[in-house]
């Protein structure tokens, strides 16, 4: 399965963005996607994550309330749509799959395919 994010940008405090993780195949319809992220000079870290078929999306304390992931069955895409944009958002986005589960979905070892990322930056 090969990913590629896109998507990222420059926005203003505040503002929104949609980030696109299209998948090569149908393939990843049996698989989790995880949405992480990666400040320069920081760990990578876990944003969210959801079950491409069924499951509900789940979403790291650091992202909660702003950020909503949708599915396009059509296109092997999912999105994350991100609002309310801080500065402390500004990070590579990273989308990645793998058959995580509820317990190992934030971890990154529970991945095996990974996108380029895609370059977020929120203005002051």
């Amino acid at each position: 399965v090969q990913l590629q994010a896109s998507g990222g940008g420059v926005v203003q405090t505040g503002g929104s963005l949609r980030l696109t993780c299209a998948a090569s195949s149908q393939t990843v319809r049996g698989y989790t996607v995880g949405w992480f992220r990666q400040a320069p000079g920081k760990e990578r870290e876990f944003v969210a994550s959801s079950r491409w078929s069924g499951g509900v999306p789940y979403y790291s304390d650091i992202v909660k309330g702003r950020c909503t992931i949708s599915k396009d069955f059509a296109e092997n895409a999912m999105y994350l749509q991100m609002n309310d944009l801080k500065p402390e958002d500004s990070a590579v986005y990273y989308c990645a799959a793998g058959r995580a589960i509820a317990s190992t979905r934030m971890y990154q070892s529970a991945y095996d395919y990974w996108g380029q990322g895609t370059l977020v930056t929120v203005s002051s």
